[in-house]
């Protein structure tokens, strides 16, 4: 179908690109920006007045719960979820059940999502065999499959040694290791640690925990060389290491999540399980640090970390209820919103949700390397139409996605996605 979006502020964060001007699209492809050839006659047009057309958000962080826990949330929900909140590309850790350490499971997964024609799947292959730490899986055969890294998810590694030799095998290929960076003994608490979880009684998990795994890992990378991408950072401290391993030149990217970067320990409340969340949310010195890090650059890109808990799991005493809360639908205005409260220029805003999450994909991308997240004339037709005036406060019951837990839940956000095109086609359209 060829389609043209007219009048919308068009803003590329990867070239700098924005102006207010026409795009056209054709074969699943944009053909112009700033005008459609003389011969183009649209299927359809989009009229954007009022509104930005950016690219397709890329979300580095998101469970689809499929397959295995299916009663907390399925492809269908999850991606329909997904396309309403304008991502467009989205990679999931490897902690499904069965956990993602075979070839053949990799490809079920991806056939099924792209059957649903809506939002591009990049899995992660498991690092070990079942997650259980203690033997490698075949990376190699994982790429072939689809894989773009290879992940603990949450399960943390108790032998350096394994996690040395998955750095050294990794460096070798040139595959990127994602890492939650949590000590083993030290990350068994339900809430980080401070006045907040002693005056509750739960227990905590110190910042230590983030950082005794980060000096360990930056140790590794000396060694061997390898790249890792570091997955949801919590604390000061561990903005600073990473801000020093960068600086050191080691190969280093690293995100944080929307709800680190919005609420701290404070908002758990009178045990409030939708804030029961891994990483725990900390204190307001650790958010702040979170905020200018995304800003400056230590931190590369915005996660949702979608995790959608049924809500039998959901409404249990806090220390017992699992850890999550659903995300999709919110990160293009939590990126926004960040914009706005901390005066952070709009396209830096959209740079951490769309071109510097593909960045950290890189080559893992293969052919999509050179337009996934940007808008380029000859590129994928991943598209996002937003009303960036436009408020809208968060209802759990309106969310498409089948976890309807968040900390968000109630809040005013602004930006509200009117359209999402994948591929050139129209994936989701908000009815007026």
């Amino acid at each position: 179908m060829k389609i043209l979006i007219q009048n919308g502020r068009v803003i590329d964060p990867a070239s700098g690109f924005d102006q207010t001007c026409d795009v056209a699209l054709a074969a699943g492809r944009i053909i112009a920006l700033g005008g459609a050839p003389r011969d183009f006659a649209p299927a359809r047009v989009i009229d954007a007045a009022g509104c930005l057309v950016v690219p397709g958000l890329v979300d580095l962080a998101a469970r689809l719960r499929e397959p295995g826990h299916e009663h907390e949330g399925m492809l269908e929900s999850e991606m329909a979820a997904a396309v309403a909140g304008g991502v467009t590309s989205l990679v999931c850790p490897p902690d499904t059940d069965p956990v993602l350490d075979e070839p053949g499971l990799v490809e079920m997964l991806k056939f099924r999502a792209e059957k649903l024609h809506q939002s591009r799947l990049f899995p992660l292959g498991a690092l070990t065999r079942g997650l259980a730490g203690e033997v490698l899986t075949e990376m190699a055969e994982l790429t072939e499959s689809g894989c773009v890294g290879f992940s603990q998810a949450e399960v943390a590694l108790q032998s350096t040694q394994v996690l040395q030799r998955a750095l050294q095998y990794a460096a070798t290929f040139g595959y990127t290791v994602w890492l939650r960076p949590q000590e083993m003994y030290l990350g068994r608490g339900v809430a980080a640690s401070g006045p907040l979880a002693t005056r509750l009684g739960l227990s905590g998990i110190p910042v230590a925990a983030e950082t005794i795994a980060l000096h360990t890992i930056f140790e590794l990378l000396k060694t061997t060389g390898a790249r890792v991408h570091l997955c949801r950072l919590s604390s000061a401290a561990g903005v600073d290491l990473v801000r020093q391993a960068k600086a050191a030149g080691l190969k280093v990217t690293a995100d944080v999540s929307i709800n680190s970067l919005m609420f701290t320990d404070t908002d758990i409340g009178f045990f409030d399980s939708r804030a029961r969340l891994s990483p725990p949310l900390r204190q307001q010195r650790d958010r702040d640090a979170l905020l200018a890090a995304l800003a400056d650059g230590t931190l590369d890109a915005l996660v949702s970390d979608h995790t959608p808990v049924d809500e039998d799991e959901k409404v249990l005493p806090f220390a017992e209820a699992e850890p999550g809360a659903t995300g999709l639908e919110l990160l293009l205005s939590v990126a926004l919103k960040w914009s706005q409260d901390a005066g952070v220029p709009l396209a830096r805003a959209l740079a951490v949700v769309t071109a510097e999450p593909a960045r950290v994909l890189g080559s893992a991308l293969g052919t999509l390397q050179a337009s996934v997240g940007q808008i380029v004339e000859g590129g994928v037709a991943d598209l996002c139409v937003v009303d960036a005036q436009g408020a809208w406060t968060v209802e759990a019951a309106a969310l498409r996605s089948q976890g309807k837990h968040t900390p968000f839940s109630a809040y005013e956000l602004p930006g509200r996605v009117r359209c999402t095109l994948v591929g050139g086609q129209v994936a989701f359209e908000r009815q007026a």
